[in-house]
């Protein structure tokens, strides 16, 4: 059988601002890779892309690389992010590929109803160790805002109006065909964690969503063609009932939800692969189990996903069938029951049913595919799209685009 061909598009970043540090200058470009979508009414070659939360930076980056002495007094907080441009948010973008070229149609930032941008800043959550500090350039801390997203996922409904994933709820914001948000969809018994955004707020999704480890929310979203079902799965396992059940686990919970009555209507595990496994990422240094991550899918048919499966430099691209006799009971949504999935997940002789997957890709056999995809979508029954997150250009990092020819169809169910 032939070999799939891996082919890298021309695409130009745009330039956003440039800013006059210490060490270096910092240009900062529009994000786009964090997300891909399709939508079969849109004109021919038309797709869809999200960037995440706007440009930040690691405090040792910050520090090491641009010269920012000032911040290094924050460098023992881990989980903290220098904000170097507040000005620059979640956004939208209008794409359109013809041949080897990809081009930048429009931008649409999200907004709250009144029509002003919302912040990538994170919101006030309720628990310290919830929390990821915001720094801007001059080293003070800059407040929560409860209308802030980390936008990570996209899906475009029938009526041109979207689904956004996002990771610090993590939560899912509803949007209309021009970025303003009609709602935000958190974890039950969440809302007052957003009291104040700029736009409706309603805790219709389980409250074991909150168990999420930091900054591994909503990644991955799919969208039936009649835009009834979303499919969407975190990032990676709960940390629940804590962060030693995360570690250990090997299966992400992957959700049917209805998007009329904003309910979850059907959970699954997906089967993490071992960690040395990921070859790129193994020959660079120690792979964790908790760096392996889910964060594309796309719905080939109606009884099959495509889900993307990644550490950093290594991407897998699985087939995954949707089984309905591999649903899980109602009780393994209750965040009392116990053992919980995730500290079964971690048992060798694990008893729950999990989805079955079939390797369609692995970046491995590909070693000029960039690290760090994120997005993807189907171009035809045999060509894939990806993307790489560029994180705004803050490492010097491109954004590129591959067009992927496989041997066969793609499989649909």
């Amino acid at each position: 059988m032939k070999s799939p061909i891996a082919t890298r598009l021309k695409y130009t970043d745009e330039l956003l601002d440039t800013l006059d540090l210490p060490l270096r200058p910092l240009r900062i470009t529009r994000g786009i890779g964090s997300g891909l979508a399709r939508r079969s009414g849109d004109p021919e070659g038309v797709f869809w892309a999200v960037g995440d939360r706007g440009p930040n930076l690691k405090v040792k980056l910050a520090v090491g690389r641009l010269g920012l002495d000032h911040l290094a007094e924050h460098a023992d907080s881990g989980s903290a992010k220098v904000m170097t441009s507040l000005h620059i948010g979640p956004a939208i973008s209008e794409l359109r590929i013809q041949g080897d070229q990809v081009t930048l149609l429009r931008t649409l930032p999200l907004r709250g109803t009144g029509g002003a941008p919302i912040s990538g800043l994170p919101p006030p959550f309720g628990l310290a160790e919830e929390r990821e500090p915001a720094i801007a350039l001059d080293g003070s801390l800059i407040a929560p805002d409860p209308s802030g997203a980390d936008t990570e996922g996209i899906a475009v409904a029938p009526d041109g109006s979207f689904w956004i994933g996002e990771e610090y709820g993590p939560s899912l914001l509803r949007a209309n065909a021009d970025g303003t948000i009609e709602a935000r969809l958190v974890p039950e018994g969440c809302v007052s964690w957003f009291e104040g955004a700029t736009y409706p707020v309603r805790d219709t999704l389980p409250a074991i969503t909150a168990r999420r480890r930091l900054n591994r929310g909503f990644e991955a979203l799919a969208l039936s063609p009649d835009g009834g079902t979303l499919y969407f799965a975190f990032q990676s396992p709960l940390a629940h009932p804590d962060l030693c059940a995360h570690e250990r686990a090997c299966h992400i919970r992957l959700w049917a939800f209805d998007t009329a009555s904003e309910r979850v209507t059907g959970q699954f595990l997906y089967p993490l692969d071992a960690p040395d496994t990921f070859l790129r990422d193994s020959a660079a240094g120690d792979l964790d189990r908790s760096d392996i991550k889910v964060s594309e899918m796309l719905l080939l048919g109606p009884g099959t996903l495509l889900v993307l499966e990644r550490g950093s430099r290594t991407t897998k691209i699985y087939a995954v069938e949707l089984d309905a006799a591999c649903a899980l009971g109602a009780e393994h949504l209750d965040p009392d029951t116990r053992p919980t999935v995730e500290q079964m997940s971690a048992n060798d002789e694990f008893a729950l049913p999990v989805l079955s997957k079939s390797l369609i890709l692995s970046t491995d056999d590909f070693p000029q595919i960039d690290p760090d995809l994120e997005g993807m979508i189907q171009l035809s029954p045999r060509q894939l799209l990806l993307v790489n997150d560029n994180d705004f250009g803050t490492e010097g990092v491109e954004t590129r685009f591959w067009r992927i020819d496989l041997p066969v169809d793609l499989p649909t169910r």
